[in-house]
This record gives structure tokens, C-alpha cells and sequence, in this order.
């Protein structure tokens, strides 16, 4: 299954059928997610509709900041990265709310930070090309 996500040609030339390890892939995540929806509902003893709303765009908002903040592509300082954009992640939302920030514009807040943590090293990039002198031709 792995192997199928790195190098699909590579698993299709061996023989083994590639939609089938995607198809296995996506069950196996889904089945994931029901099991730990169902957990959830076990641990605080109801269910309601909108109980994980937003969940997966704090995820992906977690992992954007904190691909932001290592700024490279090894997976061990991913993996840093997207832990410490969780807590700084948090960290906001927890500062919006002590404001006293409404809880509706914090969805706005939200957005605007990752909005900046997407721009801000394109921005940085192009600012330190700007200001750093050219080497001189010989």
C-alpha cells in the first residue's frame, strides 16, 4: 500500500493492481475515522451533528503553519513542524477568545492566519532576493 502512494508505475509493472491498494487505502482510512467518531461519542456520551465541524481545517491549518515555520521537506522536521503549528495554532484561537473575540469571527482570524502563514515565506523569499546585493561577475 505504501509502495502504491510512492511509486504507482512501479507497483502497476509488478503486478499488483493499483486501484485496488487505493480503493483498500481509502476503506481502511474511512473505517479509521468511524472508529474513532464512535469513540468519541462513547467517551462524552451523545453525538450531535456539527461535532466535528472544522476539525479537518484546523488539521490542515496545523499542518500549513507548520510547514511554514521548518520551511523544508524532511519528514522528521514535518512532523515537527506540524506539531508545533498545532500549539501555535492553538495558541492564537486561545488568545482571539481571551480578547473576548466573538466566536463567529474567529472563523475570520483563523483564515487570516493561515492565509498569512501561506504568504509570508513567498513574501520573506522575494524581500531577502530584493535586499541582499548580487555577486559580482568576474
Amino acid at each position: 500500500m505504501r509502495a502504491t502512494g510512492d511509486n504507482d508505475q512501479m507497483i502497476r509493472a509488478l503486478g499488483v493492481e493499483v486501484g485496488w491498494m487505493i480503493t483498500l487505502a481509502l476503506a481502511l482510512a474511512n473505517a479509521l475515522v468511524a472508529l474513532s467518531g464512535a469513540m468519541l461519542v462513547q467517551y462524552q456520551g451523545y453525538a450531535d451533528i456539527q461535532m466535528g465541524l472544522g476539525m479537518v481545517v484546523w488539521g490542515f491549518a496545523s499542518v500549513i503553519i507548520g510547514e511554514s515555520l521548518v520551511g523544508t521537506r524532511q519528514p522528521g522536521f514535518l512532523l515537527a513542524g506540524a506539531v508545533m503549528g498545532s500549539v501555535l495554532f492553538r495558541l492564537l484561537v486561545a488568545i482571539a477568545l481571551r480578547w473576548g473575540l466573538n466566536p463567529n469571527d474567529l472563523k475570520l482570524v483563523t483564515a487570516l492566519f493561515v492565509l498569512a502563514a501561506l504568504v509570508m515565506p513567498d513574501l520573506l523569499m522575494a524581500l531577502k532576493k530584493r535586499l541582499l546585493p548580487r555577486p559580482a561577475q568576474p
